[in-house]
C-alpha cells in the first residue's frame, strides 16, 4: 500500500519563506510525476507546482518566481520551497504521487501566512 506523507508547514508572516517536504514509500516503483496541490477554505483544489520525470517542473502562475519544486528520486521525495509567502497561499497543501495513472494523496498540510 502506498503511502504519502508531507511535512513542513505551519505559521509564517507575510514575505517569509517554508519548505515542504512529503515522501511516498509502500512500493518498489518510482512515481512518474509528483505535485503539490492547495485547498483555501471555500475554494476547490488546485494544483500549485508538478514535477514529472524527465520533464521541466511547472508551476501555477500566482506562484512563478517564488515557488520551487524539487526530487530526490532516490528517496521518492519531493519539495517545495515557497519563498516571499503571501496572505493568499494560505491553504492545506497536498502532495500527491502519480504512479501512472494510479494516484495517491497525502493527508496534507496547513500553510498560514498571517502577521
Amino acid at each position: 500500500q502506498v503511502q504519502v506523507v508531507e511535512s513542513g508547514g505551519g505559521l509564517v508572516q507575510p514575505g517569509g519563506s517554508l519548505r515542504l517536504s512529503c515522501a511516498a514509500s509502500g512500493t518498489i516503483f518510482r512515481p512518474n510525476a509528483m505535485g503539490w496541490y492547495r485547498q483555501a477554505p471555500g475554494k476547490q483544489r488546485e494544483l500549485v507546482a508538478s514535477s514529472t520525470s524527465g520533464g521541466s517542473p511547472t508551476y501555477v502562475d500566482s506562484v512563478k518566481g517564488r515557488f520551487t519544486i524539487s526530487r530526490d528520486n532516490a528517496r521518492n521525495t519531493v519539495y517545495l520551497q515557497m519563498n516571499s509567502l503571501k496572505p493568499e497561499d494560505t491553504a492545506v497543501y497536498y502532495c500527491n504521487a502519480d504512479y501512472h495513472g494510479s494516484r495517491y494523496w497525502g493527508q496534507g498540510t496547513q500553510v498560514t501566512v498571517s502577521s
